[in-house]
């Protein structure tokens, strides 16, 4: 493994770069080649659960656009302390309706 120190003015890197992914790992960067996830056949369930993420998404997107409702989530966010947004797809997951 090659070692390299980093400019300080690149003190964590993180993401991808053409093929190359930049992790960190216990405190080390890593570099890695990106994956190829052309050929995965994704099961049944995991198609599903994709596309209820989907749809959790966009519940949350259109309850962030609704002022009502995201004053909502951002009192409950606050109360619990998380992110609105991230409350609304879990409220989706939840089958809970603040709209009501």
């Amino acid at each position: 493994m090659a070692k390299a120190k980093l400019n300080p003015m690149l003190k964590q890197v993180n993401g991808s770069l053409d093929q190359v992914v930049f992790r960190w790992l216990h405190g080390k960067q890593v570099l890695s080649k990106k994956p190829d996830m052309s050929k995965v056949q994704w099961s049944a369930a995991q198609q599903a659960h994709r596309q209820r993420f989907k749809d959790a998404v966009a519940y949350a997107r259109a309850a962030m656009a609704d002022e009502s409702l995201r004053a909502k989530y951002v009192e409950l966010a606050a109360q619990q302390g998380k992110r609105p947004f991230d409350m609304a797809v879990s409220d989706y997951f939840k089958s809970r309706d603040l709209s009501a």
